[in-house]
């Protein structure tokens, strides 16, 4: 069993820290944004006072936090896990950040003889909790190889995608599908619900169709329901839209439907919805329609 650090226990990483704990690893964790699960203490998890003393007593450390200023926080500030480490350990960051950022991330720990992996994933809630989360990873393949079963207890689909960076590239396309396939449900069952024609009823006609899709199971769900409590927040999807759009910029490419999707959840947070479920992107489109799907 190994000694693992893992930084940011929120929505998302408090149940895949449990999983690893479940399974037998020892645990060392420090307060980020959100307090210590009490949960995973009296499990007999360690409380740390810094980063820095988080990567002084394991051997791989992983972080999860909400963006890419947070993660460099995290690794290069004060106390921060670089001022722990030494060589052969290994730096798992599970957050959804910049790939240009993340190579530059790695370049540095990888300077103090130590494997750096980006391993964003997606699932949400639910899959964090279920442990089958989609993860996509950056690195090298002999570092990946030796962290695979961690992955493995908290994730299905795994995949070592390219080098460092990659990992984060391929969780800014997952974001473009997955805020893409929200504006297409939600404008689907709007479009049902004003035709006059019961929205759960279409959403149910269509799970068996080419249109099904876990967006339309699980978020079509919510927009029904008005059940917006966060899985996955909109200011976190924007951030991550934000990324796309920053990236298409530097590669001289057109995202437009990605560029219009955002304008939307920028219209949600501007009605107070930052802190919503990304599913709530539907409300943007109610407002335009002055109908609510119902």
């Amino acid at each position: 069993m190994s000694k693992i650090g893992f930084i940011g226990t929120g929505i998302m990483g408090a149940p895949m820290a449990g999983h690893l704990q479940a399974a037998g690893h020892e645990l060392y964790l420090v307060k980020h944004h959100s307090p210590l699960p009490q949960t995973l203490l009296d499990a007999g998890a360690i409380e740390c006072a810094s980063c820095k003393e988080v990567a002084q007593h394991v051997d791989i450390v992983i972080t999860i936090v909400p963006d890419t200023p947070d993660v460099a926080a995290a690794l290069f500030g004060q106390d921060g896990i670089s001022a722990g480490l030494s060589r052969g350990k290994t730096v798992i960051d599970m957050s959804s950040i910049s790939p240009i950022e993340t190579k530059l991330f790695a370049q540095k720990i990888n300077a103090l003889g130590c494997d750096y992996l980006d391993a964003p994933v997606s699932g949400g809630e639910v899959g964090a909790q279920a442990a089958t989360l989609t993860i996509m990873v950056g690195g090298p393949e002999a570092a990946f190889e030796r962290a695979k079963p961690l992955f493995e207890l908290m994730g299905k689909n795994i995949t070592l995608v390219g080098e460092n960076g990659a990992g984060q590239t391929c969780k800014v396309a997952n974001q473009i599908i997955v805020a893409l396939t929200i504006e297409a449900v939600a404008e689907a069952l709007l479009f049902s619900s004003k035709a006059g024609v019961d929205p759960a009823r279409v959403r149910q006609a269509l799970m068996g169709g080419f249109a099904g899709s876990k967006i339309l199971e699980v978020h079509g769900e919510r927009m029904i329901k008005r059940t917006f409590d966060p899985g996955f927040r909109i200011n976190l999807h924007q951030k991550d839209l934000n990324l796309a759009l920053l990236g298409a910029k530097a590669l001289g490419i057109s995202l437009p439907n990605t560029a219009s999707t955002q304008e939307l959840f920028n219209a949600c947070t501007a009605h107070g919805g930052a802190e919503l479920d990304h599913s709530a992107l539907v409300k943007a489109l109610e407002a335009l329609a002055n109908h609510e799907v119902t």
